[in-house]
């Protein structure tokens, strides 16, 4: 299922997706468990808190497609690092000291597999589990348009959702719908009431995507349902626009849409607060001896502060200062920055080899810590180029319902470095705005564990 769409089955959780989000979840745990037995180990003391402390780490689980490189991106590349910042943290703090290592090694290798066998058997088991829910239902789309047809390819696509569409209903010709089979399109709206009473059709869902402005046939056409037992849900168009986390909450019983909330609010922006504390912290403990030499290569490049203080847009577009050690001979900071760009003269040659290896950047972990930045979110750019693209690209603001980041979704995507065109930060807004959509704690670590690659072998950074 696609982003904004996600929406439309958001507010009901059945057992299939309950099954979904927390199959990884409790595989991990299970294997603990399970090497516990192996090894003779009492699953007590510290087993339980590190099989809590991995069972919100892994919540809520993917669901990726069914190839091994999607399962290999979304669920063990993730799993690894998670791996290795248990063994770092555990190890430092000498928390892991009181699990035998053979135990903790097995416990790490042997789950991405268990949770690969898993993904198989629980997807051969999926039609079972609809028949727990009351077998497969079908449905009816009012509104051959674009949402309308959008949302039959969301409910075809995804067997877990167990419906099954019969065809559309619209009062225009077929010629003037999106549709490309006559025989989809049943009749008009006038026909819906007695094909959803008719016994043989077996309508248990009606699914009304109609335009906003044609209220009046919209009411119509619920009133005329009152008299069936179908299941009605509106969909309206405004989910035809980019969204980011759109939910329905409600004040004092009146229900209100969210359209553009930040997807880490409440319990959501705790665990990530927490998250980016702790790897900002361990991440510094590890790095300070390099710091120091990086500080000193930095005086010795030319005249100048180590640090390099810059105003950015940070979140909800206030303003913040982000440390960067300095890799050029000025320290450009008014209303017009140029962006530094391949054999740029300001830039140092230690600069250089900084810039291209990200390690200027470091110094921005301290802004974690701050509270000003995240360890993954949208890059904050310089005040003056925020002012500029967001006059020049729509939906540009909207990447600030976030704390920026170290790195980010579109800077593992290729989008490191100089934007020279406007196409190119016009995708990278892009890729934000998806990364806002799909944040979740592991989507950061997934990041985080791409992010190292990216750097050791990329050179768009300059």
């Amino acid at each position: 299922m696609t982003n904004h769409n996600q929406w439309l089955f958001r507010q009901q959780l059945s057992v299939v997706s309950l099954t979904k989000i927390l199959l990884d979840p409790f595989v991990a745990v299970l294997v603990l468990i399970g090497c516990t037995l192996y090894f003779d180990e009492p699953f007590r003391g510290p087993y339980p808190l590190l099989a809590l402390i991995v069972f919100t780490l892994t919540f809520p689980g993917k669901w990726p497609e069914v190839t091994p490189r999607a399962f290999w991106y979304e669920v063990v590349m993730p799993w690894f690092f998670l791996s290795g910042l248990i063994l770092l943290f555990g190890y430092s703090i000498g928390y892991l000291d009181y699990f035998p290592p053979n135990l903790v090694m097995v416990w790490m290798l042997v789950t991405p597999v268990a949770m690969w066998l898993a993904h198989r058997i629980v997807r051969k088991l999926l039609p079972r589990l609809l028949l727990l829910e009351g077998g497969r239902r079908r449905a009816i789309i009012v509104g051959a348009g674009h949402l309308g047809t959008e949302l039959r390819g969301l409910l075809v696509n995804d067997i877990a959702l167990g419906v099954d569409v019969a065809g559309f209903f619209d009062d225009r010709a077929i010629e003037r719908t999106e549709l490309t089979d006559p025989g989809k399109l049943l009749g008009r709206l006038d026909d819906i009431p007695e094909y959803v009473k008719a016994g043989g059709n077996n309508i248990d869902l009606v699914y009304i995507t109609l335009p906003m402005a044609a209220q009046p046939r919209t009411l119509q056409l619920l009133d005329e349902l009152r008299d069936t037992t179908a299941s009605v849900y509106f969909v309206p168009d405004i989910f035809v626009s980019d969204l980011i986390q759109a939910r329905i909450d409600h004040i004092h019983g009146m229900p209100i849409v969210a359209l553009t909330e930040s997807p880490t609010l409440g319990v959501s922006g705790i665990g990530k607060r927490i998250s980016d504390i702790v790897i900002a912290s361990l991440i510094l403990l590890l790095i300070w001896p390099l710091l120091l030499i990086l500080a000193v290569g930095v005086k010795l490049s030319s005249p100048g502060p180590v640090i390099f203080k810059q105003r950015r847009y940070g979140l909800d577009g206030q303003e913040i200062l982000v440390y960067k050690f300095r890799s050029m001979r000025v320290c450009d900071d008014g209303a017009v920055i140029r962006q530094a760009g391949r054999c740029d003269p300001r830039i140092t040659r230690f600069g250089a080899f900084i810039r291209r290896t990200s390690l200027d950047e470091l110094p921005q972990f301290i802004n974690v810590l701050q509270g000003r930045m995240s360890v993954v979110g949208p890059r904050p750019h310089a005040v003056a180029h925020n002012e500029e693209y967001r006059k020049l690209i729509k939906g540009y603001m909207l990447r600030h319902k976030v704390k920026p980041g170290i790195t980010g979704w579109a800077q593992v995507n290729g989008l490191r470095g100089e934007t020279e065109t406007l196409d190119k930060m016009r995708t990278r807004v892009q890729y934000d705005i998806d990364y806002m959509r799909n944040w979740s704690l592991m989507f950061d670590l997934m990041i985080i564990a791409k992010t190292l690659v990216v750097v050791w072998r990329d050179q768009n950074a300059y």
